[in-house]
């Protein structure tokens, strides 16, 4: 069972200090284990609902606290328990 795009890219964003993935369709699709078409699909969706801007490899997230809304629960108990096993340090 692949994560829900969603999730996913939530997840992937939540190791990166900006709100944008510079990544092919084909990379994620391989990355979720799902055809090429299927992102397109679900990138598609997402926006339309006005939550990512997505074009030639660049996704963008427009709204956050939207995304985190329309994402499974599992996405909050996988961020709790890795910001408890990986807590950001802060550099003095």
């Amino acid at each position: 069972m692949q994560p829900p795009p969603q999730r996913w890219l939530l997840l992937s964003l939540d190791r990166l200090t900006g709100n944008e993935l510079i990544m092919t369709q084909e990379l994620i699709a391989n990355m979720l284990g799902v055809r090429r078409e299927g992102v397109t699909e679900s990138a598609l969706k997402l926006q339309k609902a006005g939550l990512i801007s997505y074009a030639r490899g660049h996704i963008k997230v427009l709204d956050r606290p939207g995304l985190e809304k329309r994402s499974c629960e599992c996405y909050k108990v996988v961020k709790k328990e890795y910001d408890r096993l990986l807590p950001v340090q802060i550099a003095t």
